[in-house]
């Protein structure tokens, strides 16, 4: 039997982090092979004193201090501590199914090759706001083909989210880039892959997935991907998916208004944007659970593509005509 360590990033998170250990502590995984190390940033929400009742009550529950305050050093203090076999990384805002690890270990043996593997978020709204934004995002125009969030594939995918590790990778290509307060996952994932392993997605491993219900953090938090991915490029001077441009393209087009007037062309310019239109709403019926909800997603789609687009063009201007190093401000994580 393989022992797991599940590593939990963890700052105010007082509403949701008990759900969180809760679905892991539900698991029918034998509990004496299994862990929880959740890496706290110093919360002061009442947080710690939830994770003090858990660490008393359960003894393989642990909490580890995260002074840097930042995602990627979480994970790496809890991956460090732990010498289990399997390490899966997990969000406070979630909730796992019961069969969540007993999957995972089952994909792992579907080849050796396999050096991570993980599932299907399942969106789950607190209100208005949250449903648009969670359809939104489980939409291939929202996301394009980010598998596990549209649940559209099952196989070999570039990325997943709440991944399964080996503990093998780790002690192969290292840990996650403290350097990288946003895309550290993608960018680990990347890596993993250059090293000759793959990853897996199943449709079996579930994980049900608390969206948050602001506008405003939404455009910080695709903002910070967009301008982040960019400094991951330039890392690995290389395009890391396709996907990432298409937002940067749009913001280019947006801002290319001017040159469409001047050549007396506007109309080309309108034709475009009603089409873009056109394709996010017959997008947002797709997903939409009524027709109310359409002008919310579209509304979305706009935010998610043009906060993407907007960050990835400044990582340009600053990274690879500049030779700058990232901003004071940019490396304050917006969750």
């Amino acid at each position: 039997m393989l022992k797991v360590s599940i590593i939990i990033p963890c700052r105010n998170e007082k509403s949701y982090i008990a759900k969180c250990i809760d679905s892991i502590l539900s698991q029918d995984y034998p509990h004496e092979y299994l862990d929880v190390i959740i890496c706290d940033g110093c919360s002061d929400d009442g947080t710690l004193t939830i994770l003090e009742e858990y660490c008393q009550q359960y003894r393989n529950v642990c909490v580890l201090v995260n002074q840097h305050k930042t995602t990627p050093h979480a994970l790496n203090i809890g991956l460090k501590k732990s010498q289990a076999d399997v390490k899966i990384i997990l969000g406070a805002h979630s909730e796992i199914h019961s069969d969540y690890v007993n999957n995972c270990i089952a994909c792992f043996d579907l080849s050796p090759e396999i050096g991570c593997v993980g599932g299907v978020l399942n969106n789950v709204y607190e209100g208005k706001t949250s449903a648009a934004i969670g359809l939104a995002m489980s939409s291939p125009f929202g996301v394009g083909n980010s598998h596990f969030r549209t649940g559209a594939k099952n196989g070999y995918v570039d990325t997943v989210a709440f991944g399964a590790y080996r503990k093998e990778v780790f002690e192969s290509i290292g840990y996650f880039d403290e350097n990288l307060i946003r895309n550290q996952d993608d960018e680990f994932n990347f890596r993993l892959l250059k090293s000759g392993r793959t990853i897996y997605l199943s449709n079996t491993i579930r994980a049900n997935y608390y969206v948050r219900s602001s506008y405003r953090k939404l455009v910080k938090q695709y903002y910070q991907y967009g301008y982040w991915k960019v400094f991951v490029n330039k890392k690995h001077r290389v395009i890391t998916s396709m996907r990432q441009l298409i937002p940067f393209v749009f913001v280019l087009f947006l801002f290319s208004l001017p040159l469409f007037v001047y050549f007396k062309i506007p109309e080309i310019f309108g034709a475009i944007l009603l089409f873009y239109g056109a394709l996010g709403i017959y997008s947002a019926k797709k997903v939409a659970s009524s027709f109310l909800n359409i002008p919310s997603i579209v509304f979305t789609f706009f935010i998610l593509h043009f906060s993407y687009g907007l960050g990835y063009l400044e990582g340009v201007f600053n990274f690879l005509l500049l030779g700058r190093n990232p901003k004071k401000s940019s490396t304050i994580s917006s969750r």
